[in-house]
């Protein structure tokens, strides 16, 4: 985010955990993270690995102590909710854990962020129905099913 000019992360840097996420995906991340290749230097983000199942995360560990011995330069940052520390994933990256305080304030992250999703040619798209011909938009609502 140092200049309006980096790409956004690209779906292969990025995994989201839910409960239902399987140890084949986390297995795949991972070695796309810890197994060298001519990808270059890629940043890869597990976002909310505290969700991870007891015995995904469990392989998740034992699949990052084999790997990692292949690549002493990856990249690799998880993120997790500080009120879940205790999940297995936090509690065995623990000796790593930094608490972030974002760095940027929210507008300038937000015009960083409008930059890269906003379309170019406006046209009678999906995009024309968010706030400023953004192509992606987040809807929500303090009262559950009110038709989101």
């Amino acid at each position: 985010m140092n200049s309006p000019n980096q790409p956004l992360p690209t779906f292969d840097e990025v995994l989201l955990c839910t409960p239902q996420t399987t140890a084949e995906q986390v297995g795949l991340f991972l070695r796309r993270c810890l197994i060298p290749c001519s990808g270059g230097e890629k940043i890869y983000t597990m976002l909310y690995a505290d969700e991870l199942s007891y015995d995904v995360s469990c392989r998740a560990e034992e699949l990052f102590q084999h790997l990692q011995h292949y690549n002493s330069t990856y990249r690799l940052i998880i993120l997790c909710n500080c009120e879940r520390e205790h999940s297995y994933i936090p509690s065995v990256f623990s000796q790593y854990k930094v608490h972030m305080i974002p760095q940027r304030q929210l507008a300038e992250i937000q015009r960083y962020l409008q930059h890269h999703y906003r379309v170019a040619q406006p046209s009678d798209s999906a995009a024309s129905v968010f706030k400023d011909n953004m192509c992606v938009g987040i809807v929500s609502s303090k009262r559950a099913g009110v038709g989101k």
